[in-house]
């Protein structure tokens, strides 16, 4: 009986760390308290109803904060970046999405979530934001040393390379 619980054990490790290497959260996906929000969302947008879109956002933010899941802040954050992109707004659609990137940031942290301070980190580099992308960094950093794993170390030591050869000036 232990052995078949070890068994399972190790397969379900198996299966959570194939999926976070694959950016799949396996906890998360497609079922996730925010996601058929924003497939509503995003449906009201191809077809340029932003009004029914805004709304189907606030109910995913809703529920994303409510999770108190990092992934759901950053899966809105990148849905704000999308209704201000056809909406026209850019500049207040970027700041809406950075206020829910911080929050994934600080969910991601208290987490101890290497794969949530990364996945933030791009984001806020895609806003041009190099303070808090380099804020993100030392976070990361410091993660990695606690998981000390080389694997951890190099997925920093990668992205910290990509931002510094980054033209951080406007967009």
């Amino acid at each position: 009986m232990k052995t078949g619980a070890s068994l399972i054990l190790m397969a379900v490790l198996l299966a959570v760390s194939e999926a976070a290497a694959s950016n799949i959260n396996p906890l998360v996906a497609p079922t996730a308290p925010w996601a058929s929000h924003l497939r509503e969302m995003d449906e009201a947008l191809a077809q340029r109803n932003v009004e029914a879109a805004e709304g189907a956002w606030h109910d995913a933010y809703t529920a994303a904060l409510a999770s108190r899941l990092w992934q759901g802040m950053v899966e809105v954050g990148d849905a704000s970046l999308r209704i201000g992109a056809v909406r026209g707004f850019r500049k207040a659609s970027e700041a809406t999405a950075r206020q829910s990137y911080l929050a994934a940031l600080s969910r991601a942290r208290l987490l101890g979530s290497l794969e949530g301070v990364l996945r933030t980190a791009q984001a806020l580099a895609a806003l041009r934001d190099r303070d808090v992308v380099e804020q993100c960094l030392r976070i990361a950093e410091h993660l990695a040393r606690e998981m000390r794993t080389a694997q951890a170390k190099n997925r920093v030591r990668a992205l910290k390379a990509q931002f510094a050869a980054m033209k951080w000036e406007g967009r």
